[in-house]
């Protein structure tokens, strides 16, 4: 993997990878950045999952029929280290199944994030790959509904525009997206905050009282 700033992609995700989404949040709202979150609706199929890594983006768009699918080949084009995030922009059907997944995984993806729909639940389990989804359907896209239309360009999900090389991080509470120009920074700043808001914590489970802890509030 290459480097963002100083910190190496794998770095940078071990590191993403320990910090919860809500800590994440607060440092981007302090930054200006205030909408970086995906819609609620999108959670991990297995409760528990996570994922912290670059994101490779795709996007979908209604079938329109007369040519070859383009899916495997954006599927192959998925760099080692990143996690595949979508703009399915197909209701009501599973855009990737288990077949999807396998090859994915074997290609070192880490993680799968779709607002849409995604499928073969209990075998992806079996794979072992994180998936953030909006629904499950054994309903594919590809019967007659949608198709990949192009990846690796700029997509948007709910308020969030998301491009090649952004920082996906996700985890029970939702998906953020960090964009890889700031991403050291808010990295080493909710490091900072993850430190204090642990203190702060065990402080309140050991008796302290929150007038002692925030004397400012």
């Amino acid at each position: 993997m290459t480097r963002a700033g100083n910190i190496s992609l794998e770095d940078m995700s071990k590191r993403f990878g320990a910090i919860y989404t809500g800590a994440l949040t607060d440092i981007l709202f302090e930054m200006g950045y205030g909408a970086q979150t995906l819609p609620h609706a999108i959670k991990p199929v297995v409760k528990g999952d996570r994922i912290a890594a670059p994101a490779f983006t795709a996007e979908w768009a209604p079938y329109l029929g007369g040519g070859k699918s383009r899916a495997w080949e954006m599927l192959k084009s998925v760099p080692a280290g990143h996690a595949l995030i979508a703009a399915t922009n197909i209701p009501e059907r599973a855009s990737l199944g288990d077949l999807a997944l396998a090859l994915l995984k074997t290609r070192g993806c880490k993680g799968l994030v779709l607002d849409g729909g995604c499928r073969d639940i209990d075998i992806g389990t079996q794979i072992g790959m994180p998936r953030f989804c909006a629904f499950a359907t054994p309903q594919d896209a590809s019967h007659g509904r949608g198709e990949v239309k192009e990846w690796g360009h700029q997509i948007t999900i709910g308020e969030v525009k998301i491009r090649t090389g952004d920082f996906i991080v996700a985890d029970t509470d939702g998906v953020v997206i960090i964009p890889i120009e700031i991403a050291e920074e808010v990295l080493v700043r909710a490091e900072k905050l993850v430190e204090e808001e642990t203190r702060l914590r065990d402080a309140l489970l050991a008796g302290a009282s929150p007038d002692e802890l925030f004397p400012d509030h």
